[in-house]
Formats: C-alpha cells, sequence, structure tokens
C-alpha cells in the first residue's frame, strides 16, 4: 500500500529549511511505500511580504535553528539579511515551484530545496525570476519554460489556491508533514524529527490493527 502524504511548506520558512535535509532522507528511503505531495503555505504573504529588516527575531531563529537541525546559513544569506531591504514574498516563492514543478511533478521536494539554497545560502531573492531560470538551468529544466510560468498571472493564483487549501487541511504551522489514511488525517514528526523517526511515526501509522 502506498501512503498519501502533504508536505505542508514555505520556501522563507528557516524551520522547513531546517526541516529539509531530513524530509529528503526520509522521502527517499521510503520512496517505494510513500507518495508526496509538496504543498505551499503563504507563510509571508499579503501585507506580511515585507523586509527582512521587518522581522528581527529571524537571526536568534536562525541560531536555534541551527543548534537543532544543524543546516548552515550561507554568507549570501548572511549578508541579505544584515542589508536588510529583500522582501519576503511567499507568493511568488510558491509561484515559482509551481512553475519549476509543471517540468518535473516527481522532483517537487528537490526543487522546494532548490528555492530555499537559493535563499537561505546564496541570499537571492525568490521574487527574481532570473533566480529560477537558474534553478531550472540546473536541474536540467526548461529556464524560458519556467520562466514564463513564473510570470503568469494564471500560476500565481495557483499558488494562492495552494495557501487556502493547506488551511484547509488545518495546517497552522511550518513545516507540517500530513499523512492521509482511512481513519483520517495525522501530522508526521515535527520541524526537529529525524529521518528515522519519520519513518517510525509512518511505520506506526501503517501497522495493521488486530
Amino acid at each position: 500500500m502506498t501512503a498519501r502524504l502533504t508536505y505542508a511548506f514555505d520556501a522563507y520558512c528557516g524551520w522547513c529549511y531546517g526541516f529539509g535535509p531530513a524530509l529528503r532522507e526520509f522521502a527517499a528511503g521510503n520512496a517505494d511505500r510513500i507518495a508526496l505531495r509538496v504543498l505551499s503555505g503563504g507563510l509571508f504573504s499579503g501585507p506580511r511580504a515585507l523586509p527582512t529588516s521587518a522581522y528581527p527575531h529571524i537571526p536568534g531563529a536562525n541560531q536555534r535553528i541551527a543548534a537543532l537541525t544543524g543546516v548552515t546559513f550561507g554568507e549570501g544569506y548572511r549578508r541579505a539579511l544584515n542589508e536588510g531591504s529583500t522582501v519576503m514574498d511567499s507568493t511568488a516563492a510558491a509561484t515559482a515551484l509551481i512553475a519549476l514543478r509543471r517540468q518535473a511533478p516527481d522532483r517537487a521536494l528537490e526543487l522546494a530545496g532548490a528555492l530555499q539554497r537559493a535563499w537561505y545560502v546564496d541570499g537571492r531573492s525568490l521574487s527574481d525570476v532570473a533566480v529560477h531560470r537558474s534553478i531550472a538551468a540546473g536541474h536540467g529544466l526548461d529556464a524560458d519554460a519556467v520562466a514564463d510560468e513564473f510570470l503568469a498571472p494564471a500560476t500565481r493564483r495557483e499558488a494562492e489556491s495552494e495557501f487556502r487549501e493547506a488551511r484547509g487541511l488545518g495546517v497552522d504551522a511550518y513545516p507540517t508533514l500530513l499523512l492521509h489514511t482511512p481513519t483520517g488525517t495525522h501530522r508526521l514528526g515535527g520541524p526537529v524529527s529525524t529521518a528515522a523517526a519519520l519513518t517510525e511515526g509512518l511505520d506506526r501509522h501503517l501497522a495493521p490493527t488486530e
């Protein structure tokens, strides 16, 4: 039996960046028995789409994330954070993921990670179409097609629809990993869970009941 999972994340969510390595390891280790969908959330959308300087808690949060998950924040990102003018627009980031995965639907988790590395390592704005061209080229995708999709109003509307879907699933924090079963939808693990812990949780939910 293939288990259906939804990963609700935001490309501008530091905890999602920290969770990424464990989730990718979990997904690779269980590829034969899970179907994983990546759903973007609107953490910094609408009136919350503001420059990084509007969120002074970020550096402290990053220290906790690094300490608890082991991820490294890049020098380019630290420069962008210190400069403070980059607007974190989750709608643009979600639009970019849709544009990228349109060509490679089965690589959505990989492409979500690429978006996060562009920001959290290189400090590049996810509102910049040139960033998405670069990601596309680096992953063997058609950069022109990705750019066209990213700039299309319909793609942005699709991103906003994903935000509503995430809220409809009860997602109120990121990252959230949901397991869909005949008995309902269950949260699996948390932002500091290891791949092994996620697998153990999956095993428990999928174990036959007597």
